[in-house]
């Protein structure tokens, strides 16, 4: 589903990635793992389409995204990716709700279809009762659970968590673990996650390892 090819990228001198390969099939979860500074971050933000490499080529779907430019860009990274980073990123001044259903606003989607979509979501994460909460009324769990339901509104072909545990403590990277299991097995979900978290990357369906800017 998703492929790279030969991904090399520079800062400056810097190389922090050398000729990366890599394939990723349907509802398959895959942990990005290695030391910090081998690459982990900068390849998944290239195969996000949040940065561009230098050489080589990424293909979602077999279209060619590493060239999208503009418009066109924010339009297909809108409907086909979903992200979750370490620290979630809701928007202060909106309920849980209203920050669900922002991506699918941006889309263009009927809004009355993007409320019930995120009302979904987030009663299936257990936010049943949450949904006019904002953030600061939610614990750090709970807060991305919203962030997961973000992710998932408007369906996208893969979801890209950089340390989506990082910031919770051990119970609620736990339960966020099973939740992506759960998402996988039920919505058919790929997840291609960077980790330091040994239990999480156990739990996936493959684990990559990178040092100095290649996989091993």
């Amino acid at each position: 589903m998703l492929v790279a090819k030969q991904i090399e990228k520079y800062y400056d001198k810097l190389q922090v990635l050398k000729t990366v390969d890599l394939v990723i099939n349907k509802a398959e979860i895959v942990c990005i793992v290695g030391s910090s500074g081998a690459g982990k971050s900068t390849l998944l933000h290239i195969l996000g389409t949040l940065d561009k490499p230098n050489q080589g080529e990424v293909y979602l779907h077999g279209q060619r995204i590493d060239t999208l430019k503009g418009n066109a860009l924010a339009k297909f990274r809108n409907k086909n990716i979903g992200f979750i980073f370490q620290f979630h990123h809701l928007l202060p001044e909106f309920t849980a709700l209203e920050n669900v259903c922002i991506p699918g606003w941006i889309a263009g989607k009927k809004k009355k279809e993007v409320e019930n979509r995120a009302i979904e979501l987030l009663e299936t994460l257990g936010l049943k009762d949450k949904l006019e909460n904002k953030p600061h009324q939610l614990s750090g769990g709970e807060q991305q659970r919203v962030a997961v339901a973000r992710a998932l509104i408007n369906n996208p072909a893969i979801i890209m968590a950089d340390e989506p545990t990082g910031n919770l403590d051990s119970t609620n990277a736990r339960e966020l673990h099973k939740l992506f299991i759960e998402l996988r097995n039920t919505m058919q979900q790929t997840f291609l996650i960077v980790t330091h978290n040994e239990e999480l990357a156990a739990m996936s369906d493959r684990i990559i390892f990178m040092k100095d800017g290649k996989i091993e």
